[in-house]
C-alpha cells in the first residue's frame, strides 16, 4: 500500500469500461469495504451498459451512479493493484512500475453477446457471477495479507 493509506487502491480495467470492470468495481465496493478503494477505467469508454446495471440490481447492488472513464496514466501510477478483465486491456495496459501488482481475469465480454434478450442477459449474469467469485476471493486474500505485501 502507498503513502500510509489503510485501503488498497485497485483499478479494474477493460476496453469499454461499460460492463465487466463496472461490475467488478461494484462488487469491490460491497465486499472490500474498509479494505479496498476500487476504481475502474477503460481504453475506449462507452458508457455504462444498462444490462450490467440490471444484473447487479438483481443482487441489490446499485452501480447506476458509476461512470465510464478513460484510463488516466497519472492515476494509474497511484494504484496498488491493476486487474485487467479482457485480453485487450492486458495487452494495452501501459508498463507499470514493479511495485504495482497486476492480475488478469479473462472474463468473456457479455456486451458482445447475441441472441434473444434472455440469452444476452444470461451472458451478463454469467460474467457477473464469475466476477463476483473472483472479487470475493481477491478481497479474502487481501484481508489475509496474501495479495499485497
Amino acid at each position: 500500500m502507498r503513502s500510509g493509506s489503510s485501503r488498497i487502491k485497485v483499478l479494474f480495467l477493460c476496453t469499454g469500461n461499460s460492463a465487466r470492470s463496472q461490475i467488478a468495481e461494484g462488487f469491490a465496493h460491497k465486499f472490500g469495504e474498509g479494505f479496498i478503494e476500487p476504481h475502474s477505467a477503460g481504453f475506449a469508454p462507452q458508457g455504462i451498459n444498462p444490462k450490467a446495471v440490471a444484473v447487479m440490481k438483481e443482487l441489490e447492488i446499485d452501480i447506476s451512479n458509476q461512470k465510464s472513464k478513460a484510463i488516466d496514466e497519472e492515476s494509474l501510477m497511484e494504484m496498488d493493484v491493476i486487474i485487467t478483465l479482457c485480453g485487450d486491456a492486458e495487452e494495452s495496459c501501459p508498463l507499470t512500475p514493479p511495485q504495482i501488482k497486476r492480475f488478469h481475469w479473462p472474463i468473456k465480454d457479455p456486451a458482445k453477446a447475441t441472441g434473444t434478450d434472455e440469452e444476452i442477459m444470461k451472458e451478463f449474469r454469467s460474467a457477473r457471477d464469475e466476477i463476483k467469485k473472483r472479487v470475493i476471493k481477491f478481497v479474502e486474500e487481501v484481508k489475509d495479507g496474501k495479495r499485497i505485501s
